[in-house]
């Protein structure tokens, strides 16, 4: 039976950073302005005035202590309060083509083959910039591979649902390895201006390939013993911001056609429901918590994967256990467990189990089981 085989994966981190100091400095400025600006207002009781934030409570809310991004000077402006990123001609390769090429070439030179040996490009995220052509048949194109292409969005567990799909093609049959490429920038769609969460996101661009296991060399990679996907319907985390909205008489500047979200019922809400997928996953495939070497959950919140992994596992789960990347990266969406995975592999041994798990908007959550070769 032809099973399907992690064999190399790849990053593109953007060079350009901000850490929590710098955000609250631009977002205090525009705080305070604001509140000059409407001091008549706030008075009178008409609107309320925003508070201030601070480092501190960012990392602690969230153990964030800064995020890479596209553009720097356009967020820290408190004048825009958003990223620069000029619009480029339909003969110029997109900003997501360029970033999933160089982290799709990585993945590549790992697992040591070429473009020539792929057949198909899924490229999984949750901010594509545009609705068509497929970004992934740019992507196909710009890398030289001959086969197919599509887009997908399943906000925060695209990248896992992307794995899922690249395993049932390989599989089947339909191709003999699969790259899956998550460019997110996530700071495009993020509101700058907002206390709540105008710190949580950054960008990145993973990319994995899927192949089938007679191809690989014994040792190298991870099997993949199993996909578990589960979604529920919730309004808690939503972006509404779409091409309907050119027909709507609001307009595109409000609030909501960015991303928003109720932290406090996500939370609450997502928490025991990721456990028990894992958990119910784990059982399916007949392992036991405690077989896991390692947990690369979905980078959103520290304590909310705290949380989770200690459900999990019965106990709290050491940083080895459950690695965190969040503090450098923040939250790059469907990006996040695959950096999490990128980065924290390489010191396990053959048979070593190990589970990446995403979680998001929708309800959405993606588990695959894994096993270092």
């Amino acid at each position: 039976m032809i099973k399907a085989v992690i064999s190399g994966t790849g990053l593109y981190t953007p060079p350009a950073f901000i850490d929590n100091e710098e955000l609250v400095q631009a977002f205090n400025a525009y705080v305070e302005r604001f509140n000059q600006d409407h001091a008549g207002e706030i008075e009178r009781g008409e609107c309320e005035a925003l508070l201030p934030s601070a480092p501190d409570f960012i990392e602690k809310a969230s153990g964030i202590k800064r995020r890479h991004v596209i553009d720097k000077d356009g967020i820290l402006d408190p004048e825009r309060m958003c990223p620069r990123i000029p619009e480029r001609s339909n003969d110029e390769p997109s900003v997501q083509c360029d970033m999933s090429v160089v982290a799709a070439r990585q993945a590549l030179e790992q697992a040591g083959r070429s473009t020539d040996d792929v057949d198909a490009v899924i490229v999984a995220c949750s901010n594509l910039q545009r609705a068509y052509p497929a970004v992934s048949i740019e992507v196909q194109a710009a890398l030289g591979i001959d086969g197919f292409a599509y887009d997908m969005n399943v906000a925060c567990s695209s990248a896992t649902f992307g794995l899922q799909a690249a395993v049932n093609a390989v599989e089947n049959g339909t191709a003999n390895a699969v790259l899956v490429i998550s460019p997110e920038i996530c700071s495009g769609h993020l509101n700058f201006r907002d206390r709540d969460s105008h710190f949580i996101f950054g960008d990145a661009c993973t990319a994995i390939l899927v192949e089938r296991s007679d191809r690989v060399a014994d040792g190298q990679g991870f099997d993949i013993l199993g996909t578990r996907l589960k979604t529920q319907f919730s309004n808690n985390i939503r972006n509404n911001f779409g091409f309907l909205n050119r027909a709507a008489e609001e307009g595109i500047g409000q609030p909501d056609k960015l991303f928003i979200q109720q932290g406090r019922k996500v939370f609450k809400e997502v928490s025991p429901l990721v456990a028990e997928t894992i958990q119910g996953h784990l059982a399916a495939l007949e392992l036991a918590p405690g077989d896991l070497r390692r947990m690369w959950l979905h980078q959103a919140n520290l304590n909310m994967n705290q949380l989770i992994a200690r459900r999990v596992l019965g106990r709290d789960a050491t940083i080895e256990e459950a690695p965190v990347i969040l503090d450098e990266y923040a939250n790059t969406s469907s990006a996040g467990s695959i950096i999490a995975f990128h980065l924290h592999r390489d010191d396990l041994d053959s048979g070593d189990l190990g589970v990446i798990c995403s979680f998001g908007a929708g309800y959405s959550i993606g588990s695959v089981v894994i096993r270092k070769r």
